[in-house]
């Protein structure tokens, strides 16, 4: 699985922030996010989106084109926060 040490700090956050049942070290880093094992809907997408602008300073629009692609999977997810976070 390997996940890196940032996707390691926003699985712990995802799980933390929605309360999830699960070992964020065991989230699967390429598994679907929406609908996916972690059994995400999309109001905790929103949610995940507005906890994501408060951490790491980084708007996700659910009405962005790419939106699908960005929370396809944990690996998406952390790369885009990674690229548009302001530090």
């Amino acid at each position: 699985m390997g996940l890196t040490p940032k996707e390691v700090a926003l699985s712990h956050l995802i799980v933390k922030s929605l309360n999830l049942p699960v070992d964020p070290l065991q989230v699967d880093p390429d598994a679907p996010l929406y609908g996916g094992p972690l059994g995400l809907d999309s109001i905790d997408l929103l949610e995940l989106s507005m906890v994501i602008t408060k951490e790491y300073g980084v708007m996700l629009s659910s009405e962005g084109a790419n939106k699908t692609e960005i929370f396809s999977c944990l690996r998406n997810l952390c790369n885009y926060v990674q690229n548009h976070r302001a530090d």
